[in-house]
């Protein structure tokens, strides 16, 4: 599966963007897709995750309420709307896919879960 991540870019605290990533698989529909983002100098960390054949859903706590995960499996597209931007959430943002059939808040969020990954793309947030 290869990931492309686009939609990056220099945004005022408050602002909104919204990232995509493209897979490539004809078998998207089931794939798990996440997103992950690694700030200067920190680890990386688990945003948002939606299932494939369920749909379900998962948020970390730093994100819920502000960031929408959808997918729209016709055009093998996952999407992070992102609202409310701080400028903590400054980052290099990634996507990733899980083929497995792991399930839960636990898998999801683990990043080593996932099979593919793409190469990211850098959210900043500054006034």
């Amino acid at each position: 599966v290869q990931l492309q991540a686009s939609g990056g870019g220099l945004v005022q605290p408050g602002g909104s963007l919204r990232l995509s990533c493209a897979a490539s698989d004809r078998t998207f529909s089931a794939i798990a897709m996440g997103w992950f983002r690694q700030a200067p100098g920190k680890e990386r960390e688990f945003v948002a995750a939606i299932s494939g054949s369920s749909g379900a859903i998962y948020y970390a706590d730093s994100v819920k309420g502000r960031f929408t995960i959808s997918r729209d499996n016709a055009k093998n597209t996952v999407y992070l709307q992102m609202n409310t931007l701080k400028p903590e959430d400054t980052a290099v943002y990634y996507c990733a896919a899980d083929t497995g059939n792991c399930s839960g808040y636990g898998c999801r969020a683990n990043g080593n879960e996932y099979d593919y990954w793409g190469r990211g793309t850098q959210v900043t947030v500054s006034s």
